[in-house]
C-alpha cells in the first residue's frame, strides 16, 4: 500500500527530473545553434572579439578606357612597408653571439635606404625612436606607396623583420590627355573631379576582409582564417578617342597661345549618335599631379562653362523661321547697318552699310544682326522660345558629367523690348559647348537631335555590361528645313572671306562663326574689348557625320572668330582622317546673298 507521503515524494522526483530535462534541452538547442546553425557567424565573432586580428583586402578601382579600349585611368599596386623593431634587436643579438649568419641591421638599413630613396639616418631613426618609446615594440612604419619594383627589391633582402602590404593606387598613363575630362582622385582614394567623380558608382571597388586567430607569438593559427573577398570596380568605356583627343589638345594649346587667349576648347560630336568623340581643352591638368595645375584648370570648361553664343545662334533662328514661318534660303528682308524697331529696340551690324535687300542666306553670310532680327519677326516670340528649347538650349547635355552647367534662356514673359531681338543673334541668353554642338548636330542629322553621350558602357566585375539610360531623340525641324539650313551653312563658309582658312581640301563643309560679348557681373555690363569666339561646323556637308566646335576665351591678338579659323580647319581635317570619312562628291549650290 502506497502512503500519501510516498506519493508526494515520487511527484517531487518527477517534477525535478522534468526541470532537469528541460534545462538540458535548452542547452542542447543552444549548442546546436552555436555549433551547427550559426557556426560560421559565431566563430567569426569569437575570433574578432577575442583576438582582434584582421586584414583589409583591397579591391582595385575600375579602369577608364576610350572607345578603342586604350587605358585613360587604371590601378596599380603600391606597397606600405613596416618593420619589427624588437625582432631587429633580437636578430642583431644572435648575430653578435655568433648564433646567426644573417646580415646585421646596419647593413640591411643601408640597402633599404638605397632602394626606397630615404636617407640612411632616417631609416635607422625610425627603429631607434620606436625602441626608445617601447623596447618591446613590434611595429614601425617604414615607408608608404613603394612601387612593385621597389617591393621586389625589398623582398629580395630576405629580412624577417620587414613586411609590406599591397594596396591599389591610381595611375593615368597618358598624363594630361583628357585630364580635364577624366578627373582625378585624392590621396585617400576618394574621387574629386571629372568622370572619376561622376561615374564613381561604376568605378568604385568594395574592400574585403580576412580575419584570423593568432598565438601569442603572432603566428596565425591554422584553420582559423575567414575571408570576405574584395570586389573590384567596373571598366568604364568612354565614347571619346584617345589619339584624336591628344592631337586636338596639342592643337588648341598652340592656337590659344598664338592668339593670346585665356583658354580654348574643341568638342567633336558624332551627329547620328550624339556620341562625344573628343573634348580637348587648354589649359589642362595632369591627373597624376593635379596640384601642379591652377585650381581653375582642374575641371572641364567644356562642361561647366557658359557663354553668350553670338552669331552661331543665327542658324537656329534661320531654321526656326523656315520650319515655322514659311521662309526659305532665298526669302528676303530689307535691313541697313542700323535699325530701330517699332518697340524701340535698336540693332546694329558689325559694319555700316546702306539698306540691303538681304536673302536669309545672305543674312547669315554677312552675319547681319539687323537682318536676322527682321527675319525673327516672321514667327512669334513664343515659337522662337519653343524651338530654342527643342534644340536643347538651356537644358544641359545630360551626359552625366558631374557639375555640368546649363545655359539660360529666360521665359518670353521676361524678355524686354531689346531682348526680343537680341536673342535672335545670340545675346541675352547663354549656352554651353555641348548644348550648341547638340543643336547643330540636329541640323546635321536631318532635324533630329540625338542625346549626347560620353559613356559607352560600364562592365562590372562579374562581366555584366550596363549602358547608360538616355533621353529619347527629339524631332526639332523637318528634314527639308534641316537640308535648307545646311545649304545656307555651306554657303556661309564657301562665300566667306576666310574660306581659304576654314575649308578642307576634298570635303564640303559648312558652319557659322560667333563673337559673343562677355558679361561682367561686377559692373553689370559687357566687358570692353573682351570676346568669346566660336567657330562651329559640320562635315561632310552632303552627309554630315561630325560636328566640330572650336572656342577661344578672350583672344587678344585677333579678337574676332577669325582667331579660331586655323584650329578649326586642322581639327576638321584630323577628325575626317581619324574616322576615314570618304571625300565629298558633287559641288556646292551657290545661294544669292541679295534678292
Amino acid at each position: 500500500m502506497t502512503t500519501k507521503s510516498t506519493r508526494s515524494q515520487r511527484r517531487r522526483t518527477v517534477v525535478a527530473l522534468a526541470i532537469v530535462l528541460a534545462v538540458l534541452g535548452g542547452f542542447l538547442v543552444r549548442l546546436v545553434d552555436i555549433q551547427v546553425v550559426n557556426a560560421d557567424e559565431h566563430v567569426s565573432d569569437s575570433i574578432e572579439k577575442a583576438f582582434g586580428a584582421k586584414q583589409t583586402l583591397y579591391g582595385s578601382r575600375g579602369t577608364i578606357v576610350d572607345e578603342t579600349g586604350q587605358t585613360l585611368a587604371g590601378s596599380v599596386l603600391r606597397y606600405d612597408c613596416q618593420l619589427d623593431p624588437l625582432l631587429i634587436t633580437q636578430l642583431d643579438g644572435q648575430i653578435g653571439a655568433g648564433e646567426s649568419d644573417a646580415e646585421p641591421w646596419s647593413s640591411v638599413s643601408a640597402d633599404i635606404s638605397e632602394i626606397t630613396g630615404q636617407p640612411l639616418e632616417d631609416v635607422q631613426r625610425i627603429v631607434g625612436d620606436k625602441l626608445a618609446e617601447d623596447p618591446a615594440s613590434r611595429y614601425a612604419e617604414l615607408v608608404k606607396g613603394v612601387s612593385t619594383e621597389q617591393y621586389r627589391a625589398l623582398a629580395d633582402l630576405g629580412a624577417p623583420y620587414l613586411a609590406c602590404v599591397a594596396h591599389p593606387a591610381r595611375t593615368y598613363p597618358d598624363g594630361a590627355v583628357g585630364g580635364n575630362l577624366v578627373g582625378f582622385i585624392g590621396s585617400d582614394g576618394e574621387p574629386l573631379e571629372g568622370i572619376e567623380l561622376g561615374s564613381d558608382s561604376c568605378l568604385a571597388s568594395t574592400d574585403g576582409v580576412r580575419t584570423y586567430q593568432q598565438g601569442k607569438d603572432g603566428v596565425t593559427i591554422p584553420g582559423t582564417e575567414r575571408e570576405t573577398p574584395a570586389v573590384d570596380g567596373g571598366t568604364l568605356t568612354l565614347t571619346i578617342n584617345r589619339d584624336l583627343n591628344w592631337y586636338l589638345q596639342q592643337l588648341i594649346a598652340e592656337q590659344a597661345q598664338n592668339m593670346e587667349a585665356k583658354s580654348g576648347s574643341i568638342l567633336v560630336v558624332e551627329s547620328a549618335t550624339g556620341k562625344i568623340r573628343a573634348a580637348a581643352e587648354y589649359p589642362t591638368v595632369d591627373p597624376n599631379d593635379p596640384s601642379a595645375a591652377a585650381e581653375a584648370d582642374r575641371s572641364s570648361r567644356i562642361f561647366r562653362g557658359t557663354f553668350e553664343p553670338g552669331s552661331t545662334f543665327k542658324a537656329l533662328t534661320a531654321a526656326t523661321v523656315m520650319d515655322a514661318g514659311g521662309q526659305s534660303p532665298t526669302s528676303t528682308v530689307v535691313a541697313s547697318g542700323f535699325e530701330t524697331f517699332a518697340n524701340g529696340a535698336r540693332v546694329r551690324d558689325a559694319f555700316g552699310h546702306a539698306a540691303y535687300t538681304y536673302t536669309l542666306a545672305g543674312v547669315l553670310m554677312d552675319s547681319s544682326n539687323a537682318g536676322i532680327a527682321k527675319f525673327s519677326e516672321k514667327v512669334s516670340n513664343e515659337t522662337r522660345y519653343d524651338y530654342f528649347k527643342k534644340f536643347g538650349i538651356g537644358d544641359g547635355s545630360a551626359v552625366g558629367f558631374y557639375g555640368e552647367a546649363k545655359g539660360v534662356v529666360h521665359p518670353v514673359s521676361d524678355w524686354d523690348n531689346q531682348t526680343v531681338y537680341n536673342t535672335s543673334y545670340g545675346q541675352g541668353l547663354t549656352t554651353t559647348m555641348p548644348e550648341l554642338a547638340g543643336a547643330y548636330a540636329a541640323i546635321a542629322n536631318g532635324g533630329v537631335r540625338m542625346p549626347l553621350s560620353l559613356v559607352e558602357s560600364c562592365t562590372t566585375a562579374d562581366g555584366t555590361v550596363v549602358t547608360p539610360e538616355l533621353p529619347d531623340p527629339t524631332r526639332v525641324v523637318s528634314e527639308q528645313t534641316a537640308a535648307a539650313t545646311r545649304d545656307i551653312l555651306e554657303n556661309v563658309f564657301v562665300q566667306s572671306s576666310m574660306s581659304d582658312s576654314i575649308l578642307v581640301s576634298g570635303y564640303r563643309t559648312g558652319g557659322k562663326t560667333g563673337t559673343g560679348e562677355k558679361f561682367d557681373p561686377e559692373t553689370g555690363s559687357y566687358k570692353s574689348g573682351a570676346y568669346y569666339t566660336t567657330m562651329i561646323g559640320m562635315a561632310p556637308i552632303e552627309d554630315p557625320q561630325y560636328v566640330i566646335v572650336v572656342t577661344l576665351d578672350e583672344p587678344s591678338k585677333v579678337k574676332s572668330s577669325a582667331a579660331n579659323a586655323t584650329a578649326f580647319q586642322k581639327a576638321v581635317t584630323q577628325v575626317l582622317k581619324t574616322y576615314r570619312v570618304m571625300p565629298s562628291t558633287g559641288t556646292p549650290t551657290l545661294l544669292p546673298k541679295f534678292g
